[in-house]
């Protein structure tokens, strides 16, 4: 538990959480001790009406007392709810846009392990968690906290005696409480990760849904879906029988104390050592003991599973991303229309890389070779041999093992990183169509783009015709995923994307894997317009997509094992002869 709450602390110390909202805390600490100080007022108030006797004439007086500390009770109480409930939605905010923020920051290394369910099920869950506690859960417990030690006080100025035997007695019950919290601890972490694998496994089942309606898969996923759920049901059956019984304890033991003590106080009345309105008095505050008692309790529950949700975030927040960005760096390059040397656009130099997941395969093996600036190289070889991986490094997603790469001449570790990706525009073998309309996932590559510069892309890119035939144009919704186009149109967007974009080095995976024959042509047309004079990189299994290329690299195991025209490599009959044969033949 101690880890738990020096991650909560340490979060609410590191991010200067106090601080920033002073003004905030001040006035929800100032609003919860007036409620306090009225609602300890209250039985001093009744003492007033009992001793005063229903029949006198000042009882009127005693009344209105009454009246106007209900109305300044229910003021600053209003008060106190609001600000602690504008805390919590306003740090909860914080925290959900610092965990984003240091997720979006992540290599495809670290998604290697951790799903994307489980991420959204700590943005979602386990915030509200934290939002419960600052915003509900400590308010509580600091009410509490007062009205426990106000209403004690209050009670030893009553009757020491008897405030000095309740004391005894509910110190003796803390022990047993604080056992079973310690239980409800560990059982709320386990009920927070199986939540997050049922979200998990949703998500992954939702991202793939195509697949799963094509093999009729719906009542097996539906029966690992409903089986995580139970799963996750059963934790918090257990957690919330053991917070059940921590409550029912908490309150069986403090009004048993409380009813021992009040036998001994009418004994006292009979005796004429108290007044009957000191009893009453002593009585309230006893009741306002036990449930401070009560909300304790129930707020160290709410306590133990925050921090437990917390540690989680904090994991988020402070992952270190294996990538080391450099933030400040004397090359004041922006990516587009910098003047850059007249050396080769890309250079590899003994370059090797293993996979973290696969340290004894090499998926990229020694590779060296240079393209110049505004050459077309094409990249070809069987599935393996380190195509899609090449890319991945040339847009730092990976640090390499050994070797060097270097871009416009200077080492790829030595660019700040947006500067680096700002040089590049990909083309990916699988496109990606935000839930947003046609404009806006073409304006994606250039963000500040006019709605002229969208539509000249998308026409270069031979999308204009089918994006103008949607039902509202250019602002059409493309749905999740784009799922209202065809792989073609996909492709087609994806490629207007990268030409809007226009970076000095354009990458293309697969470009035309997608489309048709006639779809094929017309993007080929478009690339023959847009490639000429800029560094390209393309990566293709049909070979007919590079025969224009100014070199052909064959890859074969992380290696170049031939380079070349295409003529060229026919007549070396080597690796790439033997692709061409199939496909051609």
């Amino acid at each position: 538990m101690a880890n738990k709450l020096n991650s909560l602390t340490g979060w609410l110390r590191d991010y200067h959480v106090l601080a920033r909202y002073r003004t905030q805390w001040i006035l929800a600490s100032l609003f919860l001790l007036l409620a306090a100080a009225a609602t300890l007022a209250v039985p001093l108030a009744f003492r007033g009406v009992v001793d005063t006797g229903l029949t006198s004439d000042a009882i009127d007086r005693q009344f209105i007392y009454l009246l106007l500390l209900a109305a300044v009770l229910a003021l600053m109480t209003a008060s106190r709810f609001y600000m602690m409930s504008w805390l919590g939605e306003r740090v909860v905010a914080d925290i959900r846009q610092r965990v984003f923020e240091n997720v979006l920051r992540q290599s495809p290394t670290y998604f290697e392990t951790l799903q994307t369910g489980e991420v959204l099920s700590r943005l979602t869950s386990d915030t509200t968690l934290v939002q419960t506690l600052v915003g509900s859960s400590i308010s509580i417990a600091l009410r509490s906290l007062v009205m426990l030690v106000g209403g004690m006080t209050m009670m030893l100025v009553t009757s020491a005696w008897l405030a000095g035997v309740m004391i005894v007695l509910l110190a003796l019950i803390v022990l047993p409480l604080w056992a079973l919290g310690r239980r409800v601890r560990k059982m709320s972490r386990a009920s927070q990760d199986k939540v997050a694998d049922t979200s998990a496994m949703a998500g992954e089942v939702l991202n793939a849904i195509t697949t799963v309606q094509a093999f009729t898969r719906e009542p097996h996923e539906q029966q690992r879906f409903n089986t995580a759920v139970e799963i996750a049901f059963r934790e918090a059956k257990k957690r919330i029988t053991m917070r059940s019984i921590l409550t029912a304890m908490a309150i069986v033991m403090s009004f048993g104390v409380i009813v021992f003590v009040l036998w001994i106080g009418a004994q006292q009345v009979s005796a004429g050592l108290m007044t009957l309105g000191e009893l009453t008095q002593f009585v309230l505050y006893a009741v306002l003991i036990a449930g401070s008692i009560g909300a304790l309790s129930e707020t160290w529950g709410d306590l133990q599973r925050a921090a437990g949700a917390m540690e989680r975030l904090v994991e988020l927040m402070q992952a270190t991303p294996t990538l080391r960005p450099l933030d400040q760096n004397t090359n004041q390059a922006t990516g587009v229309g910098i003047l850059l040397p007249e050396v080769n656009a890309i250079a590899l130099n003994d370059l090797s890389f293993t996979y973290p997941s696969r340290p004894d395969f090499m998926a990229i093996n020694q590779l060296s070779f240079a393209v110049p600036q505004g050459a077309r190289y094409a990249v070809v070889g069987p599935s393996g041999a380190g195509k899609s991986t090449l890319f991945a490094m040339l847009l730092r997603f990976y640090e390499p093992s050994a070797g060097q790469i270097a871009i416009f001449g200077q080492d790829i570790t030595q660019w700040p990183v947006s500067e680096l990706r700002n040089l590049i525009g990909i083309v990916p073998q699988e496109p990606v169509i935000f839930a947003a309309s046609a404009m806006e996932n073409i304006r994606y590559g250039k963000l500040d783009a006019s709605d002229a510069e969208v539509i000249e892309a998308a026409k270069t890119a031979h999308a204009d015709g089918f994006i103008t035939a949607l039902p509202q144009g250019y602002d059409s919704f493309l749905g999740e995923r784009g799922v209202r186009l065809s792989g073609g149109q996909k492709q087609r967007i994806s490629i207007a994307r990268a030409i809007l974009k226009n970076p000095p080095i354009l990458l293309l995976d697969e470009a035309t894997s997608a489309l048709d024959a006639e779809s094929e042509r017309e993007v080929q047309l478009a690339l023959d317009t847009v490639l000429p004079g800029r560094t390209s990189l393309t990566i293709a299994h049909r070979l007919a997509t590079v025969l224009r290329a100014d070199r052909i690299l064959v890859l074969e195991e992380g290696k170049v094992v031939e380079q070349g025209s295409h003529a060229d490599l026919i007549k070396q009959g080597g690796l790439y002869a033997r692709l061409a044969e199939l496909q051609f033949a």
